[in-house]
């Protein structure tokens, strides 16, 4: 899977217009927001557990456009629980974008 750095921005600046501040406190909140569920994933105590946090980070997602991550939320949702390889592939996608942002400021990184 192909990570593709201005999909995310492509998709918040359709949603808010070109206002740079907005959009990284957008992407900011959606990094944020994946980094809790897929918290929730390396602390999963049940099948169910696991499943929730799949699927919610497939929804977050999915709301953002951000296919890649949806596809490997997806893969966790409607596969074996606590697979090892995928969470190390979900955690190298979401790196990807938190790597590409500057916390101190919130842009993002060129």
């Amino acid at each position: 899977m192909a990570y593709d750095p201005g999909a995310l921005d492509k998709t918040l600046a359709a949603a808010v217009g070109d206002d740079p501040s907005l959009i990284a406190e957008l992407r900011s909140a959606f990094i944020q927001s994946a980094q809790r569920q897929v918290s929730a994933l390396h602390n999963a105590v049940n099948d169910q557990h696991w499943q929730v946090a799949a699927w919610r980070l497939k929804g977050l997602a999915a709301s953002f456009g951000v296919v890649d991550l949806m596809t490997l939320a997806n893969q966790a949702a409607e596969g074996v629980p606590f697979d090892k390889a995928l969470l190390q592939r979900i955690d190298k996608s979401l790196a990807s974008f938190s790597s590409s942002l500057d916390f101190n400021t919130g842009n993002t990184l060129q």
